[in-house]
């Protein structure tokens, strides 16, 4: 057996003492776990690029099995031990692998059927992501627009869509999707092997994410969410979403935050409710969302969080700023009206940089006796 080479050193953008890295935030995700990669025939003779994606899963403690109809050459190239789908005792032989070296591959036979056989091992093994390589990469609508994140639920319409309008050459692939998470996995990757990287260590993804559940938990932060956090508050700073903030600023926000978590532990949005302002007002403060789960309302929820918690604190009501053109918007749309930078405590404006309060606009929302 072939034994793994160095892994190579991060670009010099994600080295972590440079600030900010979204690759570290989704190594984080993955240590301690077990996630399962397909890699279907058409695939076989690129297989030395599964090779860093597997180093960098491995490095950061998750363990990988690939899923292969035959084990030449990626246990070769991953220097990895295979295991036959249909040995005794697959589970706890995968597992012995996957303690003394972080990574095995699992085959299923040249003329086993793929999908099924993929999806059967998934289930076994209880892997909690199985990404699914297709060259044609995540699901695109009839509109040609790509979705990034779908639930089981949403998955089911779009499938008995397809059905009416038979206009879907992929429909049975995305069927296979639906089962597998059926059948208990809870979450499924499908991407491009060339794209790989992209979908597991970027914020935006290049395929799509289907989970069983349409699933945000919104939540105080705990210590074990802050380098997440501190992370999300960087990049929103860094993007000019947030103001840029100290680091006594940023304790501050990760004391009083709170999370919105998809999957039930990653860390999809953020936001804080200051509360130092007297006794009438609060601040919605450093409020961020991950891009790929816009569409799941965390911006939304986060909101709500905020405003039930203000009224439980005996707040008047909840003000926000921002430079954001998108943010503006996002506030209007959930009940915040714009004001004057007079109609904010005065305390906001201490030792605030001139130049960009001369572009923050301020929102303001009275607490009713409702929820949202």
């Amino acid at each position: 057996m072939s034994s793994l080479p160095p892994a190579p050193p991060a670009p010099p953008a994600q080295r972590e003492d440079e600030g900010f890295s979204e690759r570290e935030f989704y190594r984080r995700e993955f240590r301690g776990r077990t996630l399962a990669v397909t890699l279907p025939r058409t695939y076989e003779g690129d297989a030395q690029r599964l090779v860093p994606v597997v180093q960098e899963l491995c490095g950061a403690g998750a363990r990988v099995v690939v899923i292969a109809h035959r084990a030449s050459p990626v246990a070769e190239l991953l220097g990895a031990e295979a295991v036959a789908e249909g040995m005794l005792r697959l589970e706890a032989e995968v597992w012995r692998r996957l303690v003394a070296n972080g990574r095995v591959v699992v085959t299923l036979g040249p003329f086993a059927r793929f999908p099924e056989g993929c999806r059967d091992v998934a289930v076994r093994l209880g892997v909690f992501k199985l990404v699914w390589l297709d060259r044609a990469g995540g699901f695109v609508d009839a509109t040609g627009t790509r979705h990034s994140f779908i639930h089981l639920g949403e998955l089911s319409e779009l499938l008995a869509a397809m059905a009416a309008r038979a206009d879907d050459p992929r429909a049975r692939f995305w069927r296979e999707v639906e089962g597998t998470l059926r059948a208990g996995v809870p979450a499924v990757n499908v991407c491009s092997l060339e794209a790989l990287d992209d979908e597991l260590f970027t914020y935006a993804g290049s395929g799509t994410l289907f989970t069983r559940e349409r699933y945000v938990e919104v939540r105080d932060l705990g210590i074990d969410d802050f380098d997440a956090a501190q992370d999300l508050v960087r990049r929103g700073a860094a993007e000019g979403y947030l103001a840029p903030r100290s680091q006594e600023d940023v304790d501050e926000i990760l004391a009083g935050g709170f999370g919105a978590f998809v999957e039930t532990r990653h860390l999809a949005g953020i936001a804080a409710l200051l509360t130092g302002y007297g006794d009438d007002g609060a601040e919605l403060a450093s409020l961020y969302a991950v891009t790929r789960f816009l569409g799941e309302g965390v911006g939304g929820h986060l909101v709500a969080f905020a405003l039930q918690r203000a009224r439980e604190l005996g707040k008047r009501w909840v003000f926000a700023c921002t430079t954001s053109e998108r943010a503006a918007s996002f506030f209007l749309r959930h009940g915040f009206r714009e004001v004057p930078q007079d109609e904010v405590p005065g305390a906001k404006w201490a030792d605030y940089d001139a130049e960009r309060r001369s572009k923050v606009r301020c929102y303001r929302r009275e607490l009713g006796d409702g929820v949202n």
